[in-house]
C-alpha cells in the first residue's frame, strides 16, 4: 500500500496529464480533493489521501477543489469485462442524472438486479450507485454555477434537485458552502434570468487530435442538421427524455487545448437534457479515451509505415445513433460527399425545422417515428430523393427495429450482439455492422478488414492476411482503422 502511495503521490508532483481522472487527492489539511494535474501548492505526502473516483471523496467529507475543478476531470472507458457493468452504470448515472428515478430500473436496463449493481459497483468505485449520482448531480451543480450565469433555481432543477430547497440543502452539507457562495468565490457574475446559451467545458486527456477527428467529421456533415466552420462543430439537436417530452436546440463545440478541454456552447431551450447532451458530446468526440494506453498497444503499426499511428488519435462516435445509422446505410457504394447529400435530402424533407440563428443549422433529423409516419410505401416516398428502392426498406426495417426496441444502440449494448442483428437487416453487411458498431457503441476493437481504404493501405495482403495482422491490435481495432483512414 505504501509503495502505491508512493507512486500516486509521484504523480501527482510531477501534474502529469496522463493521470488526470485515474486518481484524485484529498488533502486532510483543508479537507479538499484535487485531480492530479492541480497547480495549487503541492501539500505534504502525509496529508494525502487517495481516492479512484470523485464520489467517493466527497463520500470522505472532501469538498471539491476551485482550482483544478473536479468535475472537468476526464472519464475512463477500460475494456475489462470484470468491470464493465459499472463503468456502463456510472455513464448512465451521469448521462440521467437529472432524470432517473431509482436503482432497481437502472439494474433492469442493464440486465441484472439491483443487488448486484450494488454490489459490483461498490467494488469498482468503493461508492454505491445513489452516492455516485449526487456527485454527479453536485458536480453538474458546480460546473454550471462557475461556468455559466444560470440563475440557481435553473441549476438546481438542470442538475436533477427537484427543488431549490433540497438543492441548497445538499450542496450546503456537502460543500460547506451555499450554491450563492460558490458563484462568489469561483469569480462568476450575478446571475442572468434571460439567457440565449451557456458554455460549459469538458476535460479531455492530451495529446487530442482535434483536427483530425474534426476533419473526419467534416466530411461527413448533413447539410442544414450539422455544419464544420471556424475549426468548430455545430448541430442541431432533438432529444426526447423519459418522460416523453421533446426539447430542440443547438450545440457549438470548440477545443481548448492550453487547458486540454472541449468548450461547449448549448442553447438555452436544451438545459432540461443538458446531462444528456453532454453525454453524448463525451461519445461523439471520444473524450473518455486514453491516448497513452492505446498508443503504446498500436505503436507497433509504425513499423509497416513511419507514424501510421498517431498518439492522440480519437475514434468518432456519433450524437444521433438513427441518423448514423441511416447515413451509413445511403453510404454504401457510393462517395461520402453523395451520401450527405441524400442525408441532407432526407434531414430537409422530413425532419423538423428549427429556428437557431446559425448559418446552415436549419433542420433536425427525422427519428424513426417520422419515417414509420409516412402513409405511402417508403421506396415512393424516399425515391424523390433519389434514394434507392432497396436503401429505402433498410431504413424503414431500422426505424422498426429501433422504435419497437428489437435493436438498441445504447452504450451498454452488447457489440456482437447488435451486430449479429444488424446482419439481420436485409441490405446491411459486415462493413456497415461493423462501422455502425464503432460509430455508434463506441466500440473499440471493431475492425472494417473489408474496407476499401484498408485494404489499399495494406495492400497486398489478402482480407484473411490483413485479419491476421490487425489481431495483434486488439482490443483497439477501431482506433487502428482511424489511424489507416488518416493516413491516407
Amino acid at each position: 500500500m505504501e509503495s502505491k502511495e508512493t507512486a500516486l503521490y509521484a504523480a501527482f508532483k510531477t501534474k502529469d496529464p496522463r493521470f488526470d481522472g485515474h486518481f484524485f487527492v484529498g488533502v486532510r489539511s483543508t479537507g479538499i480533493y484535487c485531480r492530479p494535474i492541480c497547480r495549487a501548492k503541492l501539500p505534504k505526502p502525509e496529508n494525502c489521501t487517495y481516492f479512484s473516483t470523485a464520489a467517493e471523496a466527497e463520500q470522505e467529507g472532501f469538498r471539491p477543489c476551485l482550482l483544478c475543478r473536479p468535475e472537468l476531470a476526464p472519464g475512463s472507458a477500460p475494456v475489462d469485462a470484470t468491470v464493465s457493468l459499472a463503468h456502463q452504470a456510472a455513464r448512465v448515472l451521469e448521462e440521467n442524472c437529472g432524470s432517473i428515478e431509482n436503482l432497481e430500473d437502472l439494474a433492469f436496463s442493464m440486465g441484472c438486479s439491483d443487488r448486484h449493481l450494488r454490489r459490483v459497483f461498490s467494488a469498482v468505485y468503493h461508492v454505491s450507485p445513489i452516492q455516485y449520482l449526487q456527485t454527479c448531480r453536485l458536480l453538474l451543480a458546480k460546473n454550471l454555477l462557475t461556468d455559466t450565469r444560470l440563475s440557481v433555481l435553473d441549476v438546481a432543477m438542470t442538475s436533477g434537485f427537484h427543488s431549490l430547497r433540497r438543492f441548497n440543502d445538499v450542496f450546503k452539507n456537502q460543500y460547506q458552502l451555499t450554491p450563492t457562495a460558490l458563484r462568489k468565490q469561483s469569480g462568476n457574475g450575478e446571475e442572468i434570468q434571460r439567457q440565449d446559451n451557456i458554455t460549459l467545458t469538458l476535460g479531455y486527456r492530451p495529446p487530442y487530435g482535434w483536427k483530425q477527428l474534426l476533419s473526419f467529421l467534416a466530411l461527413r456533415t448533413i447539410p442544414g442538421v450539422e455544419v464544420v466552420k471556424n475549426d468548430a462543430y455545430f448541430r442541431t439537436v432533438r432529444l426526447t427524455v423519459r418522460q416523453k417530452k421533446t426539447f430542440y436546440g443547438w450545440i457549438r463545440i470548440e477545443n481548448r487545448p492550453r487547458k486540454n478541454v472541449l468548450q461547449v456552447t448549448v442553447s438555452v431551450s436544451l438545459l432540461p437534457v443538458v446531462p444528456q447532451v453532454l453525454s453524448r458530446i463525451r461519445h461523439l468526440f471520444d473524450l473518455y479515451c486514453d491516448p497513452d494506453v492505446i498508443y503504446k498497444s498500436l505503436s507497433v503499426m509504425n513499423a509497416l509505415q513511419p507514424n501510421l499511428c498517431v498518439c492522440g488519435t480519437r475514434l468518432p462516435g456519433c450524437f444521433d445513433p438513427f441518423e448514423m445509422a441511416v447515413y451509413a446505410v445511403l453510404g454504401q457504394q457510393i462517395s461520402v460527399k453523395a451520401a450527405g447529400t441524400l442525408a441532407g435530402r432526407l434531414a430537409q424533407t422530413f425532419g423538423l425545422v428549427i429556428e437557431t440563428g446559425i448559418e446552415g443549422l436549419t433542420h433536425a433529423f427525422p427519428t424513426p417515428q417520422d419515417l414509420l409516419a409516412l402513409d405511402c410505401p417508403i421506396e415512393d416516398t424516399l425515391g424523390p430523393l433519389g434514394i434507392s428502392a432497396s436503401k429505402s426498406k433498410t431504413i424503414l426495417t431500422l426505424a422498426k427495429a429501433l422504435k419497437e426496441g428489437e435493436l438498441s444502440f445504447h452504450f451498454n449494448s452488447e457489440p456482437h450482439v447488435v451486430t449479429a442483428k444488424l446482419l439481420d437487416i436485409s441490405g446491411i453487411g459486415p462493413w456497415t455492422a461493423q462501422y455502425l458498431a464503432m460509430r455508434c457503441l463506441g466500440w473499440t476493437d471493431a475492425f472494417l478488414y473489408t474496407d476499401y481504404g484498408i485494404k489499399k493501405a495494406l495492400a497486398p495482403r489478402t482480407e484473411q492476411e490483413i485479419l491476421e495482422l490487425a489481431d495483434k491490435w486488439r482490443p483497439w481495432r477501431s482506433y487502428a482503422a482511424i489511424n489507416i483512414w488518416n493516413s491516407l
